[in-house]
């Protein structure tokens, strides 16, 4: 079990500005809840907890001297739209200890269980959203001396990118080394507001429309959501290349006008998996509409781009048309990774534009937000989901988060809690892929066996 010792506030170490910073419109979409994730640390040395957290502490405490917002808190204004109290409330750090003796070799196979979800921090929403930090860290121990850190990140604050800035900064700073002025935050959010509010959208946005719901009269008749599960899987960058192959083969020898990316294929690849092991569970509906929904950082699609050091959301939602069952799972592969791609492509400067006047003309945040995200399409009956969701950490420098204790060994999502969810990431020696999926607890084993098919699996270890 995990034991949470002790609770500390930080704050930062100097004096920050106290002012209420607008949020943009892409933070604006997003929930304000928190995504967590989980880096694991096994070559750690024989220093005590209380030591460790000392020096995460007193890190983190300058790192907020530069990164402010962090230590704030949000607040509800007119519309259902949110405001950043820069306030000096802090974040939240939480030291434990695990008596589960972890074993890294058997984590290629691993599926979280009760004790792996209570390494990442728990955050009460049952208090104002005033109250709630936006930032919150876990540091537990294991009998083996491995260290986890668990960080519950607020979601409408910051994206990947800004997330790779802020540990990369508070690693450097854990291991007593100084920032340049590449690692300063831009905290300037109106770089992504519409250039004129009130103007109509140039584009139409069907990542802004409620997804397809899925039709088995099985599933819509019980009141009973059903288990999840996540499977856990890799996939070497040679068996990335059989599926570029596979994706490239159109039959008359031309090809796609620029090689198929590892997120394409792969998300193409996941997309057809999961429809084959959900045509079963629905006694074979091959009509049913689907699509896959990722994120495009859309940094460097601006015109001009945005700064590098741009510390907020600018990752977009973009949808691939809808399809059918039956065209993904026996079209060629071409045709899903296809989809995929086109639904990057079309992610403008223009587009991002017209999609940032349409949230500049909702009425309603809540209420875009709760359809946006579907948590009303299973109220009342449980309805399942036909979609997919990817989301891609891959390019980041996430295993540079070497707060004295070496660089991680691992690092993942620390909950995924959504069917259909899936996350891509780079393993630790940078050969292979690591793809974590949620679906339904009855479906995994097909998965996993689907996901290999035609290609050799690779042994467990991440």
């Amino acid at each position: 079990m995990v034991t949470i010792h002790r609770s500390h506030l930080v704050i930062p170490s100097e004096t920050t500005p106290s002012t209420t910073l607008s949020l943009s419109h892409c933070d604006q979409i997003k929930l304000p809840n928190h995504g967590s994730q989980l880096y694991l640390y096994t070559n750690t040395p024989s220093t005590t907890l209380h030591s460790s957290l000392f020096t995460l502490s007193t890190s983190l405490s300058k790192t907020l001297t530069h990164f402010y917002p962090f230590a704030g808190r949000l607040t509800w204004i007119q519309g259902g739209r949110f405001q950043l109290l820069c306030n000096a409330k802090g974040a939240l750090l939480l030291e434990a200890t695990c008596d589960h003796h972890l074993d890294f070799d058997s984590l290629g196979d691993f599926v979280p269980s009760p004790v792996f979800e209570l390494l990442a921090p728990k955050i009460d929403y049952d208090v104002p959203l005033e109250d709630v930090p936006l930032l919150v860290v876990q540091l537990t121990r294991f009998p083996c001396g491995s260290l986890t850190l668990g960080l519950a990140l607020c979601r409408a604050l910051l994206d990947g990118t800004a997330v790779m800035c802020f540990l990369n900064s508070w690693a450097r700073l854990a291991r007593g080394e100084s920032l340049d002025s590449s690692l300063m935050p831009l905290l300037d959010r109106s770089l992504l507001d519409s250039r004129k509010l009130n103007k109509p959208p140039r584009f139409e946005h069907p990542e802004f429309f409620p997804p397809p719901l899925l039709k088995s009269d099985v599933a819509q008749h019980t009141n009973v959501p059903p288990e999840l599960a996540t499977a856990i899987l890799k996939i070497t960058k040679g068996q990335v290349e059989i599926l570029k192959k596979k994706a490239c083969d159109f039959g008359d020898g031309l090809g796609p006008h620029r090689p198929y990316t590892s997120f394409e294929v792969i998300s193409g690849h996941l997309w057809r998996c999961v429809c084959k092991v959900r045509y079963v569970a629905t006694n074979g509906v091959q009509v049913q509409p689907t699509r896959l929904t990722t994120l495009v950082n859309c940094r460097n699609r601006l015109s001009p781009p945005l700064p590098k050091a741009y510390f907020g959301n600018a990752t977009f939602p973009t949808v691939t048309q809808t399809c059918s069952f039956d065209d993904i799972m026996h079209m060629p592969l071409s045709y899903a990774v296809g989809k995929v791609r086109e639904a990057i492509e079309k992610v403008s400067d223009g587009y991002v534009r017209s999609a940032l006047d349409y949230i500049a003309n909702l009425d309603d945040m809540n209420l875009f937000r709760d359809m946006l995200y579907n948590k009303s399409a299973g109220k009342g009956q449980f309805r399942g989901d036909p979609n997919i969701y990817v989301v891609g950490w891959t390019n980041f420098s996430f295993y540079e988060s070497d707060f004295g204790w070496g660089k991680p060994v691992c690092m993942l999502p620390g909950t995924i809690n959504s069917e259909g969810k899936a996350f891509l990431m780079d393993n630790a020696s940078g050969d292979a892929f690591i793809v974590a999926t949620c679906l339904q607890a009855s479906q995994v084993d097909t998965f996993k066996k689907l996901f290999y098919d035609g290609i050799e699996k690779p042994s467990s270890k991440l």
